[in-house]
C-alpha cells in the first residue's frame, strides 16, 4: 500500500531564475510537479521525504534554459489486488457505487455488492440498503480490492464488499 522510494526527476528552469536562489526553485518546483502525481510504475506521490541530491545543471542550447536531475525520496501509495482497505463513498447509483480511498477512486459494481443489499433510488440521497446496512455518499466502507489497471497518469480500481468483514464500517 504505502512504499518509501528513491526517484528521480528531471527539472527544467527558465534563465531568470538562475542565480543566488536557483536551488531554492529547483526544490520548490520539484514539490509542485511531483506531490499528488501518479507515476504508473510506482503509484501515487504522497509527499516528498527529502531532496537527496541535485545534479549539476546542463544549459539547454538555443534557449538558455537548464535542465536539473533531483534525486529524491519519496512516500508511495500503490494498491494491489487482494488489498482490503477503507474508502469513502462518493457516488452513488444504479450500477454501483465509487469510494475513494486518498486519491484512488474504486468502482464497486452492483454485481460486487451482497444480494440483500436493494438500491433505492427514491431515498435522499440514492443509497444502497439492507436491514442492518445503509450505504449513502459520505459512507465508510471497508473494500477489497479485486482488479486494477494501471496507466501512465493513473491507477483504476475495482472492488468488492461480498466476502465477510467488508462493508459499511460502523
Amino acid at each position: 500500500m504505502f512504499f518509501h522510494k528513491k526517484l528521480t526527476h528531471t527539472i527544467t528552469l527558465h534563465p531568470s531564475f538562475l542565480g543566488p536562489r536557483m536551488r531554492e526553485f529547483v526544490t520548490q518546483r520539484l514539490y509542485e510537479d511531483v506531490k499528488d502525481s501518479c507515476s504508473g510504475r510506482y503509484g501515487y506521490i504522497v509527499a516528498v521525504v527529502a531532496i537527496l541530491e541535485i545534479k549539476m545543471g546542463k544549459i539547454i542550447p538555443g534557449i538558455g534554459s537548464a535542465e536539473f536531475d533531483v534525486q529524491y525520496s519519496a512516500i508511495l501509495f500503490r494498491p494491489f489486488k487482494n488489498e482490503v482497505m477503507d474508502a469513502v463513498v462518493s457516488t452513488v447509483n444504479h450500477m454501483g457505487f465509487f469510494a475513494k480511498a486518498g486519491p484512488l477512486e474504486i468502482f464497486v459494481s452492483q454485481v460486487l455488492i451482497p444480494a440483500d443489499m436493494k438500491f433505492n433510488p427514491h431515498s435522499n440521497p440514492p443509497s444502497y440498503q439492507s436491514e442492518e446496512q445503509k450505504i449513502e455518499v459520505g459512507t465508510l466502507v471497508r473494500v477489497k480490492i479485486s482488479g486494477a489497471r494501471v496507466d501512465a497518469t493513473a491507477i483504476f480500481a475495482i472492488g468488492t464488499i461480498k466476502e465477510d468483514y467488508l462493508g459499511v464500517i460502523e
